[in-house]
């Protein structure tokens, strides 16, 4: 199966913040954006998490479409939720994105992106775990379906362009 970044999202907003009963912060910048700047040990050029060193080892969420695909099923929904409401910076589909993570005992991968504009290298740290705000965004149920596959955080090794379209990755 080809591989594909179905949706791309630089955000300057933490727009799931607070308590989700009082519903998401307004984001300026709405939907998946067709291109990204990477930068090597920064992250996305213009994401929330760019350059923060809290984030050093976090600042790219890469996240399966696959992933939403499930929790339709299992909750029954209608139709598959927009793929940037889980708030992942990198959404691929036909990739096993989850298994990159670290494990107890060992190290996460070291994987490249490469969209057309040469490969960007990301080294995968931990999972992105889901937070309650899924269960208000997508559907209730979501925050606990969405446990075990909710992406990876990374850090990029690179300075790249990544775009929506077909994408060759490569575990190094």
């Amino acid at each position: 199966m080809e591989v594909q970044v179905v949706a791309l999202l630089v955000s300057p907003v933490h727009a799931y913040e607070g308590r989700p009963q009082d519903g998401p912060r307004a984001d300026p910048l709405l939907g998946s954006c067709d291109r990204v700047e990477v930068r090597a040990g920064l992250g996305l050029v213009g994401d929330r998490y760019c350059g923060k060193p809290a984030h050093r080892k976090a600042s790219v969420t890469v996240f399966a479409a696959e992933s939403l695909d499930a929790i339709t099923e299992e909750l029954g929904l209608d139709a598959v939720p927009d793929p940037v409401l889980p708030r992942r910076n990198v959404v691929l589909r036909g990739f096993p994105v989850d298994g990159l993570a670290a494990g107890r005992t060992r190290e996460g991968a070291v994987f490249s992106l490469d969209s057309g504009d040469g490969p960007v290298r990301f080294q995968a740290y931990r999972p992105a775990s889901p937070c309650g705000w899924m269960d208000r965004v997508l559907a209730p149920g979501a925050h606990r379906a969405l446990r075990g596959r909710g992406g990876v955080r990374c850090a990029p090794l690179d300075d790249g362009v990544l775009r929506v379209g077909p994408v060759v990755v490569e575990v190094l």
